[in-house]
């Protein structure tokens, strides 16, 4: 197949030798779990247990309450300790409303439904069974899956792309259930490929994966709309509107969706949970977490239930060979720093990633010198030192006219930077501002308009008041004139 070559991109070296040999183990189960309520783009879902419950490995704990939010369900069996704000796995650490679980180490499922053919199910039947399971996008995006599996309502859809690229350093979960479950995986892509009512599946994996791309090209061998692509190892290949380019050479436009251009990208790891839920109606309660980096003992991927304290998985991998410099949710490039690490595993994190000093090697930065290798990374074909410029300087418009709403923060112009411009945060900084702004114009304008519909109701009752009292006047004068005429007749 061919294959279109990206603008931009770099080549970090991807460390995934620490731990992409290492089989997939499962995690012994934890003292308590931590499961916040959001876990995913969209609205917090709403508690269905109170404290002191008791519930079963499988159950409903809250349930979606808007159309872009995803049900949270119990990871094992035990009992509900409190609901309450809990430290979020975030990096502002800021509390977010959680349930805390305490496991009683039956792990007793609740009574799941018989196993089915999915193919014998109408399409809103598998859509609703994956929103029931609360699946969301496990590369790290996080939007429910449900959402974009109902997508062919409003799209004509023809391309499902799975996304198997992996492409941040480090990580290598997705790589080994590739390797370890490729049939079921394959099974979910079918799943999703009838959902969608799509003629045809890509799976694309990059080129320093071979075993994973062995695994898959045999599990869907008897497939001919299934076709597994090898694709570069370039990074950020796993940028969907990047990866979908390189395959179809289609380019999605500007604050567009790639449904525009009739093709929708998934994960590999989230068609394994969808060929959970939908075929045995099991709910996504785990995933697999990669535990890398130069400061951990002994770098694993681990199958770990959502709740989990990150503290768990690093003592199960032996603790640090040094004090890491950083620990990071997702890979070096586009992960986040953990606050804590009593902070839960949430759907979204595909890895631990505990780095050396050596490793991170933060410099000072120093004046831009205008060499414009950022230009020539960025695979959105951006300005970083011009966005970077005037985000510094508070020209957010200015930014914004540049392109910074495009941006997909890959950092790759930071990469590259000689003078290591913390171009990335300049930015992150102008989309967080924009958005502070954004909700007190709106705020401000909701506030206008509340006052306007007071002033013109409180206008109503004076008028109304004005009128009943003008009905009385003419009532009264009506019966003086009555008990006039009367008085003149006698």
């Amino acid at each position: 197949m061919k294959l279109f070559k990206i603008r931009g991109g770099v080549h970090p070296d991807d460390r995934k030798k620490l731990s992409a040999n290492k089989a997939i183990e499962p995690m012994p189960m934890p003292k308590l779990l931590r499961i916040p309520l959001q876990q995913h783009i969209g609205a917090p879902a709403e508690p269905v247990v109170r404290k002191g419950d008791k519930v079963l490995k499988g159950q409903l704990l809250a349930d979606s309450k808007s159309v872009i939010s995803a049900a949270v369900h119990a990871p094992t069996s035990g009992q509900i300790m409190a609901i309450g704000n809990y430290m979020a796995p975030h990096p502002s650490g800021l509390p977010i409303r959680t349930i805390t679980l305490k496991p009683d180490h039956d792990d007793r499922w609740i009574e799941l439904p018989a196993e089915v053919d999915p193919f014998t199910l109408t399409l809103d039947e598998i859509v609703k069974r994956v929103a029931d399971a609360g699946i969301v996008g496990m590369g790290g995006a996080t939007f429910p899956s449900a959402v974009k599996l109902g997508l062919r309502k409003r799209y004509e859809l023809h391309t499902l792309v799975l996304n198997g690229a992996e492409c941040e350093p480090y990580l290598t979960c997705d790589d080994r259930l590739m390797r370890e479950q490729a049939d079921d995986i394959l099974d979910g892509i079918r799943i999703m490929m009838h959902a969608l009512q799509v003629e045809q599946a890509l799976i694309a994996i990059e080129n320093n994966k071979p075993e994973a791309l062995a695994a898959m090209r045999e599990a869907s061998s008897g497939f001919n709309k299934i076709k597994v692509i090898n694709v570069p190892t370039r990074y950020p290949m796993g940028s969907e509107k990047h990866l979908v380019q390189t395959l179809t050479g289609k380019e999605t436009p500007a604050r567009a969706l790639t449904a525009d251009i009739g093709i929708v990208v998934h994960n590999v790891a989230t068609a394994h949970a969808v060929h959970d839920a939908v075929r045995f109606g099991r709910p996504l309660i785990s995933r697999v977490v990669t535990v890398s980096g130069g400061a951990i003992q002994q770098p694993r991927n681990l199958h770990v239930l959502i709740g989990t304290p990150v503290q768990d998985l690093l003592d199960y991998c032996g603790g640090f060979l040094e004090q890491p410099s950083h620990i990071l949710s997702g890979g070096p490039m586009m992960g986040h720093p953990i606050p804590d690490t009593k902070v839960p595993v949430i759907k979204g994190f595909n890895g631990v990633i505990a780095l050396t000093a050596k490793e991170t090697a933060i410099r000072p930065p120093m004046p831009c010198i205008r060499c414009a290798n950022c230009v020539t990374a960025c695979p959105c074909g951006l300005v970083p030192l011009e966005m970077a410029a005037r985000a510094r300087n508070g020209d957010l418009q200015g930014a914004v006219d540049l392109g910074l709403m495009d941006c997909i923060a890959c950092g790759s112009c930071a990469y590259v930077c000689p003078a290591h411009v913390p171009l990335v945060q300049y930015f992150n900084y102008a989309k967080g501002e924009l958005t502070l702004r954004q909700r007190a114009e709106h705020k401000q304008a909701e506030t206008k308009r509340l006052a306007e519909q007071r002033a013109v109701r409180i206008e109503h009752q004076k008028k109304a008041k004005r009128e009943a009292m003008m009905r009385r006047r003419q009532e009264a004068a009506r019966k003086k004139a009555a008990a006039q005429t009367t008085e003149t007749e006698v």
